[in-house]
């Protein structure tokens, strides 16, 4: 008896779809993948017909077709997506197949045109993120070419905050005019798509604002307070994302400032030695917790009426990293057992409304007897 999965959608715009087949298209696409009794698994991409000769040169398919090549005897819309759906379908029940596993992701349409078939549609809520969790060779590649770019955007952020010169109002100066973030937003900007990346826009947030851990900043930057630089761009050749953080002072560092940093920094040692493959991202994330309240620090927002003091860190430890900036695993209370290449960012960060925030990221590869950091740029506050 044969057996099915099927994932579909636009592989510009679904992920999972895209690492399953390693072609880029704007159209939409289906990958079918079927099991004929012991047989090895075949799979068939359908897609629109003028990317057929592109896809059999590129696609991970053993066969490529386009929806001419499945219409029902009722014909094909002339609607893309309702077509490709429709020759969907259609391939499976000239497979003699009524029940087919898909993914999380697969389009309403696509369940829609299967139901008017006759055919079941089963969700594997795993299937597409274990193995985009796992990446391999080519992908690790990738990832560390574009970590590479983000440190040296960061490095290029840092030093020129640090190399800045501030005015009586200790409003930092550069090239003439006060460095705004979004002025060096923009520097950031136009640096990486130099280098054939793009950028969703990074964070410089410095003094108070940083206190919110994803403001993006706005406004004048100032010697003598934290100011965060998280940077995740992506190379639009790979379409792999990097993702790194620092935080910089210029001039002279606040003592409270200086200790936060100190404590984010033991909790980002604490947490990247105790990540390996079957440690659970939760219990990285409990080393992390650990590590920031033995440094006198609290977790969690701050309650309602908390002094402006009140200092502590509201968010998980780290997340995914891949084809997008956000994936599976979280590093966070409930986060799942860790897989031999995972790639995931440790990231504790301690924020306070009167200081600002100070975070400090890595991206480590996870592997079975621990991980591997691909980040080499120091960690300190000072980028002179």
């Amino acid at each position: 008896m044969s057996k099915a999965k099927m994932m579909a959608g636009i592989p510009t715009l679904n992920a999972g779809l895209y690492r399953t087949i390693r072609f880029l298209v704007g159209d939409p696409a289906v990958y079918i993948e079927v099991i004929d009794g012991d047989s090895k698994p075949s799979s068939t991409l359908i897609l629109r017909d003028i990317e057929m000769d592109r896809a059999k040169q590129h696609a991970r398919a053993d066969c490529v077709a386009c929806p001419a090549d499945f219409a029902p005897s009722s014909g094909l819309s002339g609607d893309r997506e309702t077509a490709t759906a429709q020759a969907a379908a259609e391939f499976l029940v000239r497979r003699g197949i009524d029940r087919v596993t898909v993914d999380r992701s697969l389009p309403m349409i696509y369940c829609e045109m299967l139901r008017r078939a006759g055919i079941d549609a089963v969700c594997d809520l795993e299937w597409g993120v274990l193995e985009r969790r796992m990446k391999d060779q080519q992908e690790l590649e990738f990832l560390r070419a574009i970590q590479a770019i983000t440190e040296q955007v960061i490095e290029l952020a840092c030093t020129t905050i640090a190399n800045a010169h501030p005015d009586a109002h200790g409003v930092l100066q550069h090239d003439g005019q006060a460095l705004t973030s979004e002025r060096l937003r923009t520097l950031i900007d136009i640096w990486l798509l130099e280098r054939n990346c793009t950028n969703p826009g990074a964070i410089v947030a410095g003094g108070p604002i940083g206190a919110d851990c994803h403001h993006h900043g706005c406004g004048p930057l100032r010697t003598g307070e934290p100011i965060i630089v998280d940077i995740f761009p992506r190379c639009k050749n790979s379409l792999y994302n990097g993702d790194c953080t620092r935080t910089v002072v210029h001039g002279d560092i606040p003592e409270e400032v200086s200790r936060m940093h100190a404590a984010v920094v033991a909790a980002k040692r604490a947490a990247t030695a105790a990540v390996r493959s079957g440690v659970s991202g939760d219990q990285v994330h409990q080393e992390t917790v650990k590590a920031i309240e033995q440094s006198g620090y609290l977790m969690g927002l701050p309650p309602e009426g908390a002094p402006d003091t009140f200092c502590s860190m509201p968010h998980g430890t780290g997340h995914g990293l891949g084809l997008e900036v956000h994936e599976p695993p979280l590093l966070a209370v409930g986060g799942p057992p860790l897989l031999a290449g995972d790639v995931v960012t440790i990231e504790p960060g301690l924020y306070c409304k009167a200081w600002g925030g100070v975070r400090v990221e890595d991206v480590v590869v996870v592997r079975q007897d621990g991980c591997e950091n691909i980040n080499r740029l120091h960690e300190g506050l000072h980028w002179k």
